[in-house]
């Protein structure tokens, strides 16, 4: 039997109206040149519990319950002393999201997860590398629905990068925007 595909929420709203706002905003003379979000990687540290193996696996099923992706263990590159860091020690967990995965994601964290956050006042629109991309911490897992209180063993953070194909900051956090992405005035 074949699977029948959902039509997802944001990539419809940027192909019928995030393209031809950006369009009319910024000329561009082709569609190829609109840019997109190309993907969202989810990076979070384990430095407090590298040498506990059952923590760092509770940490890595909380960001597969979050991001619907397994994540892979990152490694030290190198040793620092100062940091009782080894080369090739289990030092954090990260996870890659393209295509259908990223869409997805971009709207449980826009639209439910946001939200939930304590005073919220949008996200800082200064957060961007010069290059379109733009990054952002987030300070507690708790914020997302799939994470239940009760089985968390302690409070982690973690950091969002939105890749885009954007050239500049201006037309990334334009796209953004126009996807959802609440920045602050």
């Amino acid at each position: 039997m074949a699977e029948v595909k959902t039509p997802n929420r944001v990539k419809e709203l940027y192909d019928k109206q995030v393209v031809p706002a950006l369009v009319k905003k910024f000329g561009y003379k082709n569609v190829n040149q609109v840019p997109k979000l190309v993907k969202i990687t989810i990076n979070s540290g384990l430095g407090d519990v590298k040498d506990n193996a059952k923590s760092v696996q509770l940490a890595q099923e909380e960001l597969r319950l979050i991001s619907g992706q397994k994540p892979i263990l990152t490694q030290a590159k190198k040793s620092v002393a100062n940091f009782k860091i080894r080369e090739g020690q289990n030092v954090g967990i990260k996870v890659t999201l393209r295509g259908t995965r990223m869409y997805e994601f971009f709207d449980k964290f826009v639209s439910i997860a946001l939200p939930r956050v304590r005073d919220f006042r949008g996200v800082p629109g200064k957060s961007f590398d010069g290059r379109g991309n733009y990054s952002m911490g987030v300070k507690e897992q708790l914020i997302f629905p799939e994470i239940s209180y009760d089985q968390v063993e302690k409070i982690r953070g973690f950091d969002l990068c939105f890749t885009t194909t954007a050239k500049t900051d201006e037309e990334a956090k334009e796209l953004l925007a126009l996807l959802g992405m609440p920045f602050s005035k």
